[in-house]
């Protein structure tokens, strides 16, 4: 069988609100040292990616419900040629979708276009499909 999946993409993380969100990306900036990547949005709708080497990122927002129960992490990514193709086998084995393949433009600063599709795996983890055009 072919390798369908590239690589592993980013983490997402949720801060729950935005001074949450600031204490993270100094956490991630000026604690651990990485890099700020691309920054777009604002409110409770901003986003920061941060390189964290290997090509792999982490993706934090801001959007998190402040008083909940965390959810530090939201989901993984990962890349693909073919991100129809991981939906339909994803499915055909049983689990749910939660966001059908959809292109997509993320209005970060360069603007990144995508084809992206998100499911739910074995665990309950959110598995985000992604290839960058």
């Amino acid at each position: 069988m072919a390798k369908l999946i590239k690589a592993f993409l980013h983490v997402a993380i949720k801060a729950p609100g935005l001074e949450a969100f600031k204490e993270a990306c100094n956490f991630y900036e000026n604690v651990l040292g990485l890099e700020p990547l691309s920054h777009w949005g604002e409110g409770l709708d901003t986003y920061q990616m941060y390189d964290f080497g290997n090509g792999g990122t982490i993706e934090l927002s801001a959007d998190g419900v402040p008083g909940e129960e965390p959810e530090s992490i939201h989901h993984f990514a990962l890349e693909t040629d073919d991100v129809d193709l991981c939906v339909k086998k994803v499915t055909e084995a049983g689990y749910g979708v939660w966001l059908a393949p959809m292109d997509n433009v993320i209005t970060s600063d360069p603007p990144v276009p995508v084809r992206m599709a998100f499911c739910i795996g074995p665990c309950g983890e959110k598995i985000e499909f992604m290839k960058y055009y």
